[in-house]
């Protein structure tokens, strides 16, 4: 339903943006910039390692060794994995995003 009564405005506002999103800003970001990357999978073996790989292949630098953080979930069936990375560019961040979604043992990538 949309309403186009004056009086309801923030809800016209509402479903424009909806139906018309926002374009990638890149604003939002001062490239080069340090990019906390948190990545959540099943608990397996080398899954931390797993994710490092990956994400080595989207970075030329070199990441520090207080890089990466695991952490297992209060019943230890998932981990989360946190890798802070210098990130030179929005189409960077968004190639590395893809590679570690389509992993199949990846559940999520914030």
């Amino acid at each position: 339903m949309i309403f186009t009564d004056e009086s309801t405005p923030f809800l016209k506002l509402n479903i424009i943006t909806m139906h018309n999103p926002p374009e990638p800003n890149d604003d939002l970001f001062d490239f080069p910039c340090d990019f906390p990357l948190k990545v959540m999978g099943e608990t397996q073996a080398d899954f931390d390692a797993l994710v490092v790989s990956i994400v080595r292949r989207h970075c030329s630098d070199e990441l520090p060794e207080n890089a990466v953080k695991s952490r297992l979930s209060s019943n230890g069936k998932y981990t989360s994995v946190t890798v802070t990375l210098r990130a030179h560019s929005r189409e960077q961040l968004d190639n590395l995003y893809r590679e570690l979604s389509a992993h199949p043992s990846v559940r999520m990538v914030l």
